[in-house]
């Protein structure tokens, strides 16, 4: 735990990448990471258009400012990002590149990252929400391949951010989506 874990994240305006990184956050220093480091970033600022974020977790404190440019894993919640933007650029060989796609892990040729694959757009509208929110079903294939923290504590804290705003349906998303992600075996 003492070593720092880099989270990029790259979704679309709107898709909800930076509360997904947000809840990550206060998950991981609720499990014991002391070190916590957040920072959105934005081109165009509107709906659709690509943005992404970055999470420094770490079991000490965290003095390095700098935005990620290894990380250690990067979360996708739009598959096409993949033909639009570089948003492997930097993943560490063998890193993890967790995917929001309708494809399967077959699909996918990336032999240098360990790769986990789940259809959370899908499995958003099932539990309840509206079309396009991915944020806390991607957290929940987050939970399942990283293994960083406990997902009952991760639900709970889906729950707690989205007071008043479907709650249930999001934490269900989630739980779908840990239980249906698909991830390659170790390389």
């Amino acid at each position: 735990m003492s070593k720092t874990i880099e989270i990029r994240w790259h979704g679309r305006g709107g898709q909800g990448a930076i509360t997904a990184a947000k809840i990550v956050a206060n998950t991981a220093f609720q499990s014991g990471y002391d070190g916590i480091i957040m920072a959105p970033s934005f081109g165009t600022e509107r709906r659709g258009a690509p943005i992404s974020t970055s999470l420094k977790i770490s079991g000490s404190e965290i003095n390095d400012l700098m935005p990620i440019e290894r990380p250690d894993i990067v979360v996708v919640l739009d598959h096409v990002l993949l033909e639009e933007d570089n948003v492997t650029a930097g993943l560490k060989p063998g890193g993890l590149l967790v995917l929001n796609t309708p494809k399967k892990i077959d699909d996918y040729h990336l032999p240098e990252f360990k790769l986990a694959v789940v259809d959370i757009t899908a499995i958003s509208s099932e539990a309840g929400l509206k079309k396009g929110v991915v944020n806390s079903g991607i957290i929940g294939a987050l939970a399942k391949a990283s293994r960083l923290f406990d997902m009952d504590l991760l639900l709970e804290n889906i729950e707690k951010e989205f007071q008043g705003r479907k709650p249930g349906e999001n934490a269900l998303s989630a739980k779908l989506a840990f239980e249906r992600t698909e991830i390659e075996e170790d390389k």
